[in-house]
């Protein structure tokens, strides 16, 4: 009989936190704790929120009638750290300090690693994080940009690309990391990931300007009209960055990153509307059959997931032009709870070991 172990994961967004409370894989409660705007902004940075959420977290518990005395972990989201091979870690001195300084920057998903510690150390048992946004196992030649100044970064949708791989690899009797599988995260941004031997080789980097366009970031842009913009003198910094990333793509053309509302327009007879969501999809089919030249065309499956997957004609769409490749299988959503449980069982399981979060000279070997 499998040993059953109780797990708590905690995901933090901006104004939200998503807890759920796990038996092994079977959800017990799942619940969005919504907070009030003027008290998460009355908070100077982000990290100062984490004794408030964490009390708000504990009372949400209690008033499921959740004993947290018989958790076995806590899991929570990764921020932004260090580069990273992918993996469940346990959450230790040196990711606290990172977190909580904002080493890579300031957000809220930093929350996640500190409050599964800060909760998990009252009650003596692990915590952890899984598969953070920073997950860099690209290859040496993916990381060539082609100007000498800079480097390709790998920011991408680690968790959900990573789980979503398990889970059709567990579906084709297969090992994840004996499958060539190109997957395809599509919300409010869209990151393309090849993942071969168990590793995302190449992935764009999905927040800052590359790849396909998504429902509010622009992708690759024409770099000579992006530099001649950047000096006309009629914007900030901030404000060209705003345009990439928040006031681009669906939003930049058609005011809205709701593609539920895009899809309305569409039948609504909107041309413009069509011509723009088509391109949305061309772009993605674009950059998969790119993924499959990494691949040199040996690809066991490509995976279509994330909120974009539920929108069947946008499915469709992007399907009709790389079918050819290889089979197609849509998961739709995304399920971070789900996943930081799943990674958080396999080290219980001792189906793999929890990774140790390294200093700067284990990063340089790992992403060699």
């Amino acid at each position: 009989m499998q040993q059953e172990y109780r797990i708590l994961a905690i995901n933090p967004g901006s104004t939200s936190t998503k807890i759920g409370v796990y038996d092994n894989e079977r959800s017990l409660i799942e619940k969005t704790i919504r907070h009030d705007a003027e008290k998460i902004q009355s908070f100077e940075r982000i990290i100062d929120q984490y004794s408030f959420r964490k009390e708000t977290i504990l009372e949400t518990l209690h008033e499921e009638g959740i004993n947290i005395s018989k958790l076995s972990a806590v899991v929570g989201r990764g921020g932004l750290l260090r580069p990273i091979e992918g993996g469940t870690y346990a959450v230790n001195e040196e990711m606290l300090k990172d977190l909580r300084t904002g080493f890579a920057g300031e957000h809220a998903s930093n929350l996640g690693g500190i409050l599964a510690f800060e909760i998990a150390t009252q009650l003596n048992i692990p915590s952890y994080i899984v598969d953070p946004v920073v997950v860099d196992e690209m290859e040496p030649i993916a990381k060539i940009s082609g100007l000498a100044d800079f480097e390709r970064k790998s920011i991408f949708h680690a968790l959900n690309q990573k789980a979503v791989a398990r889970r059709v690899s567990k579906d084709l009797n297969k090992n994840y990391k004996d499958l060539n599988l190109i997957v395809t995260h599509m919300g409010g941004g869209i990151t393309v990931g090849v993942h071969k031997g168990g590793r995302v080789i190449d992935v764009n980097n999905g927040l800052h300007g590359e790849g396909p366009f998504s429902p509010e970031r622009a992708g690759t842009v024409p770099a000579g009209d992006l530099v001649s913009m950047c000096f006309s003198g009629q914007y900030y910094a901030a404000e060209i960055m705003k345009k990439i990333v928040g006031q681009g793509g669906l939003v930049g053309y058609l005011g809205t990153n709701d593609a539920v509302q895009v899809e309305k327009m569409i039948s609504n007879g909107d041309e413009k509307a069509k011509l723009v969501y088509d391109a949305m999809a061309y772009q993605v089919a674009k950059e998969i059959g790119a993924a499959s030249a990494v691949l040199n065309g040996e690809v066991d499956a490509i995976v279509l997931t994330g909120g974009l997957a539920y929108g069947k004609n946008f499915v469709s769409a992007i399907t009709d032009r790389i079918s050819w490749i290889a089979d197609v299988i849509v998961h739709p959503g995304e399920n971070e709870l789900q996943a930081l449980v799943e990674g958080a069982l396999r080290v219980l399981r001792e189906e793999e070991k929890a990774k140790k979060y390294p200093n700067i000279s284990e990063v340089t070997e790992n992403v060699k």
